[in-house]
């Protein structure tokens, strides 16, 4: 049915668009503090996807970042219900968008006669009161329709990462008063035309706010998305495969980045003397940016990454290199070596531990985890707003990674210079 304008009605935008739309369901591993200690328990999650493309062995399927990121296992599940295993084919936790990789093998015929590729629309045409129609597998029940008008263009909001509770903001962001449900994440927000005009990502949840949710358009997410669907899909390796890099790490997060002007990334605390990283040319201070071109933002990103990974590969890596006083981008070739030659250190004092994969980073801690030893000097002390929590920066400083150390003291924090940071 279509009406005097040429829009279609929300029931055959439903119609039209439900092929193209799955549900994602995945498990993640999470630590837990117990009276007995620390304990691992799976934590069941879901969110959805939109079919976006198609390779010679392979449905490809566009998400966010935050649906699929720590991921152990992953399936997907199409219009007439059937479910098969995905893979993570590439992220862009910067810009929260991922590309799942279904093999088409695994797909029944039936299966494929009923889903299709979404139709890809223009996000810069919108205009604030534009119908539009929102679908996804809200609170993990099945795709669901909602509808409402664009209620704003080029938004930013702010979300904290569960998972790792980093600050994620997000820029030039679609509003809308079609309702985003958990479950939405990753869904389609589609025009009148039933053509893909953003990817469902966010709402404002408040006793205070209603009818405010958000879309990452696709004039933007579009050319992020193909360049990972490009990417080559990767298995997770063995144990006995394993592969490690040789660097101590910390997180550069985004308040530290904008507040700074320092990459976000990985800081390389340290260089392993002997390491593939030493042998890569891998300088202290350097900020991992990329890896074998996968965005990489923070410490847990690039050890989840490096899983799949086999010892003796060999991928470039970026990394911003200070240089004047200005970073720089330097591309360094990087041969993986073996876990199993990788130096074993055990916990000390300073606060970092091993991930067994050659890499330690720079762990949330308090004043027991011996962050304040003799090898630190204070050297100033500044004004600014921080958490009521205990957390630690990487923050380079000229030839060394400094410390941004916020205490549980609103308004206030203590920079502190480690020249000699031993694992």
């Amino acid at each position: 049915t279509v009406k005097a304008t040429g829009e279609m009605s929300v029931k055959d935008v439903a119609s039209s668009a439900m092929p193209s739309l799955v549900a994602i369901s995945t498990t993640t591993v999470e630590e837990v503090e117990t009276f007995f200690g620390t304990t691992s328990q799976e934590v069941p999650a879901s969110g959805t996807g939109v079919i976006v493309g198609q390779n010679d062995d392979e449905l490809l399927i566009a998400t966010n970042n935050h649906v699929v990121s720590g991921a152990t296992s992953l399936s997907v599940s199409f219009i007439d219900d059937e479910t098969v295993e995905g893979q993570i084919k590439g992220t862009d936790a910067d810009n929260d968008l991922a590309v799942v990789a279904v093999k088409l093998s695994d797909i029944k015929d039936e299966t494929k006669s009923q889903i299709k590729i979404a139709v890809m629309g223009n996000s810069d045409d919108l205009e604030v009161g534009d119908q539009v129609v929102a679908i996804g597998n809200a609170l993990g029940t099945g795709q669901s329709l909602t509808s409402g008008y664009i209620s704003a263009k080029d938004r930013t909001i702010s979300s904290q990462d569960e998972s790792t509770g980093e600050t994620i903001t997000s820029e030039g962001l679609i509003q809308t008063d079609a309702a985003i449900n958990p479950g939405n994440s990753g869904g389609a927000l589609l025009n009148m035309n039933g053509e893909l005009i953003g990817i469902n990502e966010a709402k404002y949840s408040s006793t205070q706010v209603e009818g405010m949710g958000f879309a990452i358009p696709i004039s933007k997410a579009e050319p992020i998305l193909q360049n990972l669907m490009n990417l080559t899909t990767r298995y997770k390796v063995s144990d006995d495969k394993a592969a490690y890099i040789g660097i101590n790490m910390a997180d550069v997060s985004a308040d530290v980045s904008q507040n700074y002007g320092i990459p976000t990334g990985v800081c390389i605390m340290s260089v392993v003397d002997g390491s593939p990283a030493a042998d890569a040319g891998f300088k202290k201070g350097d900020v991992i940016t990329t890896f074998d071109g996968r965005s990489i933002s923070n410490a847990k990103g690039l050890k989840e990454t490096l899983t799949y990974y086999a010892a003796g590969e060999t991928v470039d890596v970026t990394v911003q290199r200070a240089d004047n006083g200005e970073y720089k981008e330097v591309t360094l070739t990087l041969t993986l070596g073996s876990a199993a030659d990788m130096p074993q250190t055990s916990g000390s004092s300073n606060g970092t531990t091993n991930d067994g994969t050659g890499s330690s980073d720079q762990k949330e801690g308090t004043a027991e985890t011996g962050v304040l030893t003799p090898e630190i000097k204070l050297i100033g002390l500044a004004l600014i707003d921080v958490s009521h929590s205990l957390r630690i920066f990487g923050y380079p400083f000229g030839d060394s990674c400094d410390f941004l150390l916020s205490v549980d003291s609103p308004g206030s924090a203590l920079f502190f210079r480690q020249d000699n940071f031993v694992p």
